[in-house]
């Protein structure tokens, strides 16, 4: 009879065995590297311990280098005097900057009577301070011109708001004048240089002007001009002399309003008001309306 053999059972026998043989020589060769390396160590204590100092300084020596790089390239810790530059002009403040290694930049501009047009009338840094290389001084400079400004419809508002508004374009007033009108301490007009300004004129700032401000109506009755035939300049200039004062001014074309002439007014000219009263014009470029206007009230005089 045939006897059979279990192979498999034998087979993994033969491989548990081998795996055991090999962990095992595994483990010698570790051990044989941790005692070479115990052995290695013992014996060449010193030359360990020179590489690592070694290798300190010179990571130590990569730092300052480093570090000695940097300070020389920000320069850290050197400043310069920043001069007196106030009273310069421009380029001659860029040149006296330089010698120090600083920069300028102007920042903004305004308008004063006390230094020459286009000097620098305030730094920051101020003069004396330490700042590092290429920092910039900012600077302000008077204008190269004198700055011109609008004046604003001032008419029929407090002489209070009128001189602060004025004030807030650097605008003097010189003077104030009182003349009689419907209502007190309002403005009635704005003088330059002894004539009158319309709103939106252009003065140079610093320029001086006087206010003509009303005081209220009067007790005493005034004779009414007649202004037929009158431009508008004139009408004020013969208003303003018998104490009455221009009221609403109508064009017959809004659009075309210079060469015209007085045709109409209200109240009428031969007539007595209170002083300070408003006296409305009418006014066209057709002067025969101003010669038919007269006829008729001569008709109605008749």
């Amino acid at each position: 009879m045939y006897k059979f053999i279990n192979y498999s059972a034998s087979c993994e026998g033969f491989v548990l065995i081998c795996e055991s043989e090999k962990n095992i020589v595994n483990l010698q060769a570790d051990k044989l590297v941790r005692m070479k390396l115990k052995d290695f160590l013992k014996t060449n204590v010193a030359f360990v311990l020179e590489m690592f100092l070694l290798a300190f300084l010179v990571g130590l020596l990569i730092i300052w280098g480093v570090f000695k790089w940097l300070n020389n390239y920000t320069e850290h810790g050197k400043e310069y005097e920043v001069p007196n530059v106030c009273g310069m002009y421009v380029d001659e403040a860029e040149i006296t900057l330089q010698t120090q290694n600083i920069g300028l930049q102007v920042i903004d501009s305004t308008y004063t009577t006390r230094v020459p047009f286009g000097t620098i009338v305030e730094q920051n840094p101020a003069e004396g301070a330490l700042v590092k290389s290429g920092r910039p001084v900012y600077v302000i400079i008077n204008a190269n011109s004198i700055k011109q400004v609008p004046i604003p419809d001032l008419n029929d508002i407090s002489y209070r708001q009128a001189r602060a508004a004025l004030q807030a374009l650097n605008i003097e007033v010189a003077d104030v004048r009182y003349e009689p009108s419907e209502y007190r301490d309002l403005v009635l007009a704005v003088e330059s240089d002894g004539k009158r300004i319309e709103a939106g004129t252009r003065l140079p700032e610093g320029s001086k002007v006087i206010l003509v401000v009303g005081y209220g109506k009067g007790t005493e009755q005034v004779y009414v001009p007649t202004l037929t035939g009158r431009s508008l300049s004139e009408a004020r200039q013969i208003l303003l002399g018998a104490r009455l004062i221009v009221g609403a001014v109508n064009y017959d074309d809004p659009s075309q309003t210079d060469s015209t002439y007085i045709y109409m007014q209200q109240p009428e000219g031969g007539r007595w008001v209170v002083e300070g009263s408003h006296i409305d014009l009418y006014l066209s470029q057709d002067t025969t309306k101003a010669y038919k206007q007269n006829n008729y009230d001569e008709e109605e005089f008749f």
